[in-house]
């Protein structure tokens, strides 16, 4: 088992806490990332080599995302079959709780588990907001509810790797963006409760309240933006074409032909785009080909029910059509979105929760030390 520690401008608490791991004895493996903290936190990344664990030192900083990519690309490299599991380095994970996390993960192979806070205590408030917000947007955007998803205490199996450093980011955005995709993906995620601890008011923590939020939310905003943008080119070609030929049928099918087109690109390239190694042209081929035919039936099935929905509020009602449309939108939007997670987009049942092989990984640097 490896403990994956990223590290960026790290206080004792770093040696604390490696201290407390090694002395759990054998089968733990403990590897530290400085993540570009510079010369004069030396004092801290050396007494933690001195312990006997591996330290990996980069520089600039590159953000925790980058330095947890670097940890697995060097686990896989270097201690292959071992799972993983990374806790933080600012005290606010016990040693009691990684070891619990470490042993979830073995007992299910091929599950992300998440060693996951109660927020009970003294908690500051910026954090309790900040986790409740996500967890809403979270269970909106993706269908799966999970009561902590901005914990650092995470563990991965073995098999999980190289999909690990699939996933695109840097920074704080990374493990959230990791949960997206996990949802998308059918992979497994379950959570461990653990101690909530916060140590001088989180004041060791290097999250940026403006900027690392603005990273964090912006894959969650994805979701939403692409539905949107179909929505307003839906309602304007609605009324456009409604104005210039007075059939209610024809402008319904005319601009959700037109909007369909312009979202089904859109979320195949952004919103639902998978971080993997380019296939064969041939294999995107079959990919787009198979993800567009769900995609149209779909808009046939969601067409029809658009289509009953505003002639029954529109013509049978008498609600004016805006709010006609309006209404239809709120009330099919969730289904359509669900079934394109699920089905037009999501990745086969087949290859849910299959990893490719860990033989040979690329560092996310050039260079591992």
């Amino acid at each position: 088992m490896i403990v994956l520690i990223p590290a960026y401008e790290p206080d004792e608490k770093l040696l604390r806490l490696v201290t407390d791991l090694r002395s759990v004895g054998a089968g733990l493996h403990v590897l530290v990332v400085d993540d570009g903290s510079g010369p004069e936190y030396d004092a801290m990344f050396a007494p933690a080599a001195a312990l006997g664990c591996t330290v990996i030192t980069h520089t600039p900083n590159r953000g925790k995302g980058f330095a947890l990519k670097r940890g697995f690309a060097y686990a896989a490299q270097h201690h292959e079959g071992h799972d993983v599991v990374c806790a933080d380095c600012d005290g606010q994970h016990s040693v009691i709780d990684i070891l619990r996390v470490a042993r979830e993960v073995e007992a299910r192979p091929a599950t992300m588990v998440l060693g996951s806070r109660r927020f009970t205590g003294r908690v500051p408030l910026m954090s309790r907001f900040g986790n409740a917000a996500t967890r809403i947007a979270f269970a909106r955007s993706t269908g799966r509810r999970l009561h902590d998803t901005q914990t650092g205490l995470r563990g991965y199996p073995a098999s999980m790797l190289p999909w690990l450093l699939s996933v695109e980011g840097d920074r704080f955005e990374y493990e959230l963006d990791l949960l997206l995709h996990a949802a998308r993906e059918g992979i497994a995620i379950e959570e461990l409760p653990i101690e909530t601890i916060y140590l001088e008011g989180n004041a060791s923590s290097h999250f940026r309240p403006l900027v690392d939020s603005a990273r964090v939310y912006a894959p969650l905003l994805k979701f939403s933006v692409s539905s949107l943008a179909a929505f307003v080119l839906d309602a304007v070609m609605l009324f456009v074409l409604d104005a210039l030929t007075g059939n209610l049928l024809i402008s319904v099918v005319g601009a959700r032909a037109l909007s369909s087109v312009c979202n089904f690109a859109m979320n195949r390239r952004v919103v639902f785009a998978r971080q993997r190694t380019p296939p064969s042209s041939a294999a995107r081929q079959r990919t787009v080909s198979s993800s567009a035919l769900r995609y149209f039936a779909l808009v046939l099935v969601m067409l029809c029910a658009n289509y009953g929905v505003i002639a029954t509020l529109h013509l049978a009602l008498g609600l004016d059509l805006v709010a006609a449309k309006l209404a239809t939108e709120v009330v099919l939007f969730g289904v359509s979105y669900q079934v394109q997670r699920r089905l037009v987009f999501g990745a086969p049942d087949a290859q849910r929760l299959t990893y490719p092989p860990s033989t040979t990984i690329e560092s996310p640097d050039t260079q591992l030390a």
